[in-house]
């Protein structure tokens, strides 16, 4: 895992540049306002699904300009940036490549990075692919949940692809830092291998618990009247977008099973303790987590 410093050369450079955002939802809608509040490139163009979403992204600061018609916004831009759900990415570097000048850097922001990496190897000869991942979110969705300061002092992972050249790389770097994002570079297959632990098994589990809360509740409504901040805050995960996440799992699916399974040999040795009245082994566990969780900070 590699840290990447501020790069200045490269954030001047970003100055002369003009950043398509394909999808103006959270992601691509911070995105915009972040960068322009920035002031580092010559033009955010955004590209949206419906007519109404492009005067409204306009009117949120989210992009100078927003348009239906991506194949005519990426042919003029030299950065573009797909801020949509994982396999509608793999689509569209599909669909717009074609569009793309020699020359252009193609970045995203999915979540699973392998999927998409093998996508971009198909991009036309000429046009620079480098695989993103920023590490933040809600669990709200749409540009309304906007937020300019979304990426800020958050983890922004760069996948290089074989086919990146040593400048399309620093300029998606460069992209991170000016949103204020901590840049480290990941090979994608470690990336998903990581990000199946620490976010998408999070969700299963989460998921898993309102289902388990649920099932009580058929007998029991109470249980939901004595739910408070713990449940909270444990079953946050499961109100994400399911379309946004149902992707992230397919495109995931091997990593995650791995992890599925390592949670539940996990469970099931905690829950033999509890079982047979190991009080004294079931604390020396108990504690053991204990400790590794009060020695991280997020």
């Amino acid at each position: 895992m590699e840290r990447r410093g501020i790069d200045t050369d490269i954030a001047g450079f970003l100055r002369d540049k003009r950043v398509c955002i394909v999808g103006l939802g959270l992601m691509g809608g911070s995105f915009g306002m972040a960068l322009r509040r920035a002031g580092v490139v010559r033009e955010v163009i955004g590209v949206v699904r419906r007519p109404e979403a492009a005067p409204e992204a306009v009117a949120l600061g989210a992009v100078d300009r927003a348009t239906l018609d991506g194949p005519s916004a990426v042919a003029v831009a030299d950065v573009v940036i797909l801020c949509t759900p994982v396999r509608t990415i793999i689509r569209q570097i599909g669909e717009l490549g074609s569009h793309l000048r020699p020359g252009t850097v193609l970045t995203d922001m999915g979540s699973t990075k392998r999927a998409i990496c093998r996508a971009m190897e198909s991009l036309p000869e000429g046009v620079q692919p480098v695989g993103a991942h920023p590490m933040c979110g809600k669990e709200q969705a749409g540009i309304k949940a906007a937020d300019p300061d979304l990426f800020r002092d958050r983890i922004w992972v760069v996948s290089p692809l074989p086919r990146s050249s040593p400048e399309a790389v620093r300029v998606v770097e460069a992209l991170g830092q000016a949103v204020g994002s901590r840049v480290i570079r990941l090979d994608p297959a470690r990336h998903d291998q990581l990000v199946a632990a620490i976010s998408h098994l999070p969700y299963l589990l989460s998921c898993a618990l309102v289902a388990s809360a649920d099932a009580l509740a058929q007998h029991d409504p109470d249980v939901w009247t004595l739910a408070a901040s713990g449940f909270r805050d444990t079953s946050r995960l499961a109100a994400s977008d399911v379309r946004m996440m149902l992707d992230i799992l397919l495109t995931n699916r091997e990593p995650v099973l791995a992890m599925v399974e390592r949670l539940q040999a996990d469970l099931g040795a905690l829950a033999d303790r509890l079982r047979r009245g190991d009080e004294v082994g079931l604390m020396a566990e108990l504690e053991h987590i204990r400790a590794i969780r009060s020695a991280r900070r997020f």
